[in-house]
């Protein structure tokens, strides 16, 4: 099932994820209409706060040059953190809840990372490239924080111009 992606500058989404405790079928069921969310829009990731849940997890599937998505790609981080960082890399990043903006962000090329699949289950794998990106992107979002708070002065400036122009007034 498709859910509704809250969009900046929703006040939920400036708010701290809780860890999940309970690896149960409710939890199978927002993941599964998580990954049917993102797909729907094309996206790359997406987190529980995204969709109103606020809980320590989120997906993450890169699909193919054709937008097609693979479930062996598929990273369902639950209680996910981030254990070393490596490298530096600039990345035209953008995101679900804020619709058609783009914007390079400077992050680490490399992450060592440490989360729990939908059954409770640890694993611990090193990322790197868009896979990296994208998982410390998502990781933001359970922190309430969004990338366009990692724009330089006028990048932001310019942010807020433009999407005042197009949205109207901040809520």
């Amino acid at each position: 099932m498709v859910l509704e992606i809250l969009t900046y500058p929703n006040r939920k989404l400036k708010q701290k994820s809780k860890p999940v405790e309970k690896f149960d079928e409710k939890l199978h069921k927002l993941l599964d209409d998580m990954h049917d969310t993102m797909a729907s829009k094309n996206g790359v990731g997406l987190a529980g706060v995204q969709v109103g849940a606020l809980q320590r997890l989120f997906i993450i599937n890169i699909p193919d040059e054709d937008g097609n998505y693979y479930p062996e790609n598929l990273i369902e981080a639950i209680n996910p953190k981030i254990l070393d960082k490596r490298g530096e890399t600039v990345y035209e990043e953008g995101c679900l809840s804020i619709p058609d903006y783009y914007e390079e962000v400077k992050r680490a090329d490399e992450v060592d990372v440490e989360y729990q699949d939908r059954e409770g289950n640890k694993i611990q794998r090193t990322l790197s490239g868009l896979e990296a990106i994208a998982f410390q992107h998502e990781l933001d979002h359970l922190d309430g924080h969004l990338f366009i708070e990692k724009l330089n002065y006028l990048k932001r400036k310019k942010f807020d111009k433009e999407w005042k122009k197009r949205h109207g007034k901040f809520r």
